[in-house]
């Protein structure tokens, strides 16, 4: 058996024009360009240097566009049984059909059974007559309708009575006009700055003009461009790489495998309310850490400040482990205040500040939790968000803060916007309030939750789940911040913030570095002192007040379809085939009118000659030459022609011989089952599958 494939393997660019292929440009120019522009020489696969008189290039019929490679088979296919075809190509074709036309087909199926249920009484003609007349069509129509289903199976028979009209392949006539028109305009709209399609054609129709390209009307410019550019390369191009990744489904995770307190993840959220927080002149946002519980969605605790800082979160994080107990897995945003040393110091994937030797162990990472880090502008990645949007709307919009409301965003500012501030004892009593109610509330519809509230989720698991409690000694690594400080050598004193702290016992660490934990609540009460591999080590007391100080602080996706994101990426690539330089100086050279001329200088100031700003360049040594030809031959070697890979059939035909295996229940291997899905997501494998569904196993041969 061999591969199925046209008469003619090798095609020069003009055998490509004059063929009027589908998708491949008609005059030998624009064959060249594109070409070039899918570099098919770099193959050499599917390239080689013509034998014969006149040389030239040659191309393998496998390297052209899918419809142009369907239609040169579709010369060659040879029908089975002379036009007859398949049950389940009949049947899949009346699938297609408008429901107008299965109705018709479901109508004339009536007729043909009322005809066959009066037959053995009147006989076929009488029957026929009186069925004609009955349902008001012909008898020669209704002969005819029988014809169509003789000797076909009763159950059957629907997709041979449907209208035959629509069966015909539609014949497209393609409109004339210059691959080059098509390509300013493409590389014109697919922009950032989002131009309209009507301003891009009016400037390509500027620049067939002066080059003498033949032109085709704007809409059907249009459907053209929508039928080859596909909607997500445009998004892509128009819209950036974010609108492209929201087009990409988001993944849904299964939390029923979880238990309480097994992950919990956190972030920081602004209310759009203006508080009179104390010691400020003017009213402020305040923001909310908050940690929340995973498999319930139960907020668990939570803190207000008036910026994001370490400080809070790991007060907010104590309080949940003091109240419910350490979780296995924290799940947090990528903020500096999370990432902070205080908060993850020593984590192997913390990727924020510098790793330094000395740095001391972060809370979570010090009570043995794994810590994983949210995607970056990603809110999907955490679960958390869900429940700010709806304390977006049950506390913000609360009646008892009418009037301080900011909005949403700038531009959805209310009539009464900061026309009051609402008291801090009044948000932090609304704010409480809001979260109970969210954790109480009834009639949840998560996979866990089945119509009952956060709270008795995280209940009913919390009895059953194994949970890691706190000691007095891990207390202090969240009810303290973290500094690592030297011990004077002389007076073993440490000093921090303006106090100066001492102990009797200090003197055996003098001029060593130590780790000091301290309540940024109350920094006289003395510091807790331990070493740099976290062994306690004893408390010291304030010596010296050098002032009250209280500190304050605070701290956020899918994969996806990376694979799929590179795909249109490079399809973007294939289509945007001129940049905004070229479009720029081709309107310069098209631009009305002529300049005007500037006007003459009357009065011409002396300028006194000074010495050339730019001496001549010194002689090229020959160790200057030695060098250039080591680099120039380096660059010979990078851009020669990589070998020929693996043609896309045959990776196809791999593809499809692991689904067939994994369908028979055979046992494929990780790197089996990473490949194919990674494969299955690709142009390529959309293509090729096309392909095999018209022709099937012929195909391969």
């Amino acid at each position: 058996m061999t591969h199925l494939a046209p008469a003619k393997l090798w095609w020069t660019a003009n055998d490509l024009a004059d063929a009027m292929l589908p998708d491949v440009p008609t005059t030998q120019q624009s064959v060249e360009r594109w070409i070039k522009r899918v570099n098919l020489r770099a193959n050499a696969g599917v390239a080689r240097r013509r034998t014969g008189r006149g040389g030239g290039w040659e191309y393998h019929w496998s390297a052209l566009p899918l419809a142009a490679r369907k239609a040169l088979l579709a010369e060659v296919a040879t029908p089975v049984g002379a036009g007859a075809v398949s049950r389940g190509q009949a049947w899949e074709w009346f699938e297609g059909l408008p429901e107008a036309v299965q109705a018709k087909a479901r109508q004339r199926l009536g007729c043909v059974q009322s005809v066959e249920a009066l037959e053995f009484q009147l006989g076929r003609d009488l029957a026929v007559r009186e069925v004609a007349k009955l349902k008001g069509v012909s008898p020669r129509t209704l002969w005819n309708w029988l014809g169509l289903v003789e000797g076909v199976r009763p159950d059957d028979r629907l997709p041979h009575l449907a209208p035959k009209h629509r069966a015909a392949p539609r014949k497209v006539i393609r409109a004339e006009f210059d691959e080059d028109f098509y390509d300013w305009l493409v590389s014109d709209y697919l922009r950032l700055e989002r131009p309209s399609f009507s301003s891009c054609y009016r400037r390509a129709e500027r620049a067939a003009k002066a080059q003498g390209w033949a032109t085709a009307p704007e809409r059907t410019m249009r459907r053209y461009l929508d039928a080859r550019v596909s909607q997500p390369s445009q998004v892509l191009a128009r819209m950036g790489i974010d609108a492209l990744k929201r087009m990409y489904p988001p993944q849904r995770r299964d939390k029923t495998a979880l238990h309480a307190l097994e992950v919990v993840n956190a972030d920081y959220h602004r209310f759009d309310v203006f508080v009179a927080w104390p010691g400020s002149d003017t009213p402020v946002r305040p923001q909310m850490v908050a940690y929340q519980d995973v498999y319930s969605g139960r907020v668990l605790s939570w803190r207000l400040a008036l910026t994001a800082n370490a400080d809070d979160v790991l007060l907010a994080a104590g309080d949940m482990i003091e109240d419910w107990g350490i979780p296995e897995h924290v799940l947090l945003d990528n903020g500096r205040e999370f990432a902070a040393k205080a908060v993850t110091g020593r984590a192997e994937t913390r990727n924020r500040f510098k790793a330094l030797e000395a740095d001391i162990p972060g809370l979570f990472t010090a009570l043995g939790c794994e810590i994983h880090w949210a995607t970056p502008y990603a809110g999907q990645s955490k679960p958390i968000e869900r429940a700010f949007r709806d304390m977006c709307d049950a506390i913000a919009k609360d009646p008892r803060f009418a009037g301080a409301w900011t909005g949403n965003k700038p531009e959805a500012k209310p009539e009464n916007y900061a026309s009051k501030a609402v008291p801090f004892d009044t948000f932090l009593k609304v704010v409480a309030e809001g979260i109970e109610e969210h954790n109480m509330r009834q009639g949840r519809r998560s996979e866990v939750a089945w119509g009952r509230s956060f709270a008795e989720v995280f209940a009913e698991s919390y009895e059953k789940a194994p949970i890691r409690k706190a000691t007095e000694a891990q207390r202090r690594l969240w009810l303290m911040g973290a500094k690592g400080l030297t011990v004077n050598r002389v007076n073993a004193k440490i000093t921090f913030l303006g106090n100066e702290y001492w102990a009797t016992w200090l003197h055996e660490h003098a001029g060593k570095r130590m780790v000091v934990r301290f309540d940024p609540a109350d920094l006289h009460a003395g510091v807790h002192v331990y070493s740099f591999d976290n062994r306690y080590l004893g408390a010291a007391d304030c010596l010296m007040k050098g002032g009250f100080l209280s500190l304050e602080a605070a701290r956020e996706h899918n994969r996806a379809r990376k694979d799929w994101m590179r795909a249109e990426k490079e399809a973007l690539r294939k289509y945007r085939t001129l940049t905004t330089l070229e479009l720029g100086r081709a309107l310069d050279e098209t631009a009305p009118g002529d300049p005007m001329p500037a006007p003459e200088a009357k009065v011409v100031k002396l300028v006194q000659p000074t010495a050339p700003r730019n001496p001549a360049p010194a002689p090229i040594t020959p160790e200057v030459q030695a060098e250039q030809r080591v680099i120039a031959v380096d660059l010979a070697a990078k851009r020669a022609p990589k070998p020929a890979e693996e043609v896309p059939r045959e990776r196809f035909r791999r593809a499809l011989e692991l689904e067939r295996s994994a369908e028979a229940g055979d046992a494929l291997t990780d790197e089996q089952r990473r490949w194919l899905r990674g494969y299955q997501s690709t142009a390529e494998y959309r293509a090729e599958r096309a392909m095999w569904a018209d022709f099937g196993d012929a195909y391969f041969g």
